[in-house]
């Protein structure tokens, strides 16, 4: 069974701080070949198109394309804040291997 991504409460929370909704913005995570592992992540702020996936709380919204979402079953789409910085990570269970900056990997 094909488990859509999951979205962490802290991501949603961090998405409302700097107002992607009332800018009529979305989170977009996305899959693109490339990067030192194979493939890379691709996030932004964007607006939905027809043919994205969904995925809702706390008034805002991520939004996966559907060339994407196979790379992203089940994985957990989350919000970190670290000594070097703050930004938006992905655990994904179907990478074999990712590269030190966590924006590549491969399956």
């Amino acid at each position: 069974m094909n488990l859509p991504p999951k979205v962490t409460d802290r991501a949603f929370a961090r998405l409302s701080e700097i107002g992607a909704a009332a800018q009529g913005m979305a989170l977009r995570v996305a899959v693109e070949g490339g990067g030192c592992s194979g493939f890379q992540y691709d996030i932004k702020l964007d607006t939905p198109a027809e043919d994205d996936i969904v995925l809702e709380g706390a008034g805002e919204k991520v939004l996966v394309d559907t060339v994407s979402l196979p790379f992203l079953t089940g994985a957990t789409i989350d919000f970190t804040e670290e000594l070097i910085g703050a930004r938006f990570v992905i655990d994904n269970p179907n990478a074999t291997s990712s590269c030190g900056c966590g924006t590549s990997f491969s399956i």
